[in-house]
């Protein structure tokens, strides 16, 4: 058994299903019903998907993760910079930075224009 409920979703979904999932429901509890599936969970995440949620926690309450680094890092995988992470995930550019810090994850290299007349004080 995995250590959170996190790592149980996410062995279940995959990792795309996952953060749709989270997506559409993180932080919030949500139930899973015993006998038909949930309409709203089918169209996030897909209906075979669905269907294995359905069958692993059918009749409980289960509270949907927030899973911001996992998707922090999805996001930049992606190539999204970190205004737009933040802005999915609900949090400050700081924020974002912090996640990543945490994570041992490098800091993105800031861009910066030269100028060949200006000279390097540090080489």
């Amino acid at each position: 058994m995995r250590e959170t409920l996190s790592d149980e979703l996410l062995e279940l979904l995959g990792r795309e299903r996952f953060i749709a999932f989270v997506e559409a429901f993180g932080g919030l509890r949500r139930f899973i019903p015993a006998t038909k599936r949930d309409e709203e969970i089918d169209a996030a995440i897909g209906v075979e998907a669905s269907a294995r949620l359905h069958e692993t926690y059918r009749g409980c309450y289960i509270r949907v993760p927030l899973a911001r680094e996992l998707r922090a890092r999805h996001y930049r995988n992606l190539g999204m910079r970190d205004q737009a992470i933040a802005r999915r995930l609900g949090i400050t550019e700081s924020g974002v930075e912090k996640l990543f810090r945490r994570a041992g994850h490098p800091r993105r290299p800031r861009r910066q224009a030269s100028d060949s007349r200006q000279h390097n004080l540090f080489d």
